[in-house]
């Protein structure tokens, strides 16, 4: 039980500490055009970071996850709404996990 309050611990001041040093030590607003840039795109790299992977291994077989991105990104491209995009990309995995 020590264990995970140790772990529990060593998470908690690690999560603080990248939360609270920009702030303490970046005192007067950034001017500096490409690290404005470079912080403006990292939530969205992030982000696709983590997502892109998951959605290839999380069937068995790659090919309904490959449709399913298809469709959304051609929903995408033709700005049709988050809600469509997600719905009818998961419609597709289904009926092509059905289908296979």
């Amino acid at each position: 039980m020590t264990e995970f309050f140790t772990y529990l611990f060593a998470m908690s001041v690690t999560t603080y500490l990248i939360r609270m040093l920009p702030l303490v030590l970046v005192k007067r607003k950034i001017k500096n055009k490409f690290l404005l840039s470079f912080l403006h795109y990292v939530p969205y790299s992030v982000l696709s970071v983590m997502t892109v992977p998951a959605i290839f291994f999380v069937t068995e077989s790659p090919i309904p996850s490959l449709l399913g991105f298809l469709v959304a990104l051609v929903l995408s491209y033709f700005e049709k709404s988050l809600l469509t995009v997600a719905a009818a990309s998961c419609i597709t995995v289904f009926l092509s996990l059905l289908c296979l």
